[in-house]
Formats: C-alpha cells, structure tokens, sequence
C-alpha cells in the first residue's frame, strides 16, 4: 500500500502491522522517499548485500588486475604481441562516395 507522509503520521501503527502482508511505500509530493518492510526481509538485505560488498572485494578491481598480470608477464618473461592496426571496410563510406 501507498501513503503519503501526512497519513503515515497519524496511521503509524497501521503501517507496522499492514508491513506484514506488503511493503509499505510513503511518499510525498508524488516522489517515493520511503518504504517499510519487514525486519527479516532487511536482515536478508544487509545479508545480501554484505555478500556482494565480500564479492567485489575478492574480486578486486579491473585496474587490480590488469597490474597483476602486468606483474606476472614481467615475472615470466612474456610479452604481450597486439597486432597493428589496419583499416577494414567500411560500406558507410562505398555508399556516400
């Protein structure tokens, strides 16, 4: 269900007890600036996103990986060969010629 924030005040209590069939959205001026929900679907959430937070953490960035395979080229010895580049078609420009 959906209040706005002058309703919400005054129906507080209703708010906590119709949380447990649905979130609860408060707005004001049209623009969505809260919502209630169940403690246990939070609990989940900051479980979940603890989770992702540990993930991307793991992971490191891009800029992380990239030195560490920097790193472990120069170990080896190896190099990277990228090849030149050419020009390839393009029918763009048979079409305004």
């Amino acid at each position: 269900m959906t209040w706005n924030i002058e309703d919400a005040q005054q129906h507080f209590s209703e708010i906590l007890t119709a949380v447990e069939q649905a979130p609860q959205l408060l707005y004001q001026h049209n623009n969505l600036v809260a919502a209630v929900i169940r403690a246990d679907l939070f609990q989940e959430f900051l479980a979940w996103q603890a989770q992702q937070q540990s993930a991307v953490h793991e992971q490191g960035s891009f800029a992380q990986s990239v030195a560490e395979l920097r790193r472990l080229c120069l170990e080896e010895d190896y190099t990277l060969e990228v090849p030149t580049r050419g020009d390839r078609p393009n029918p763009f420009t048979d079409i305004a010629a």
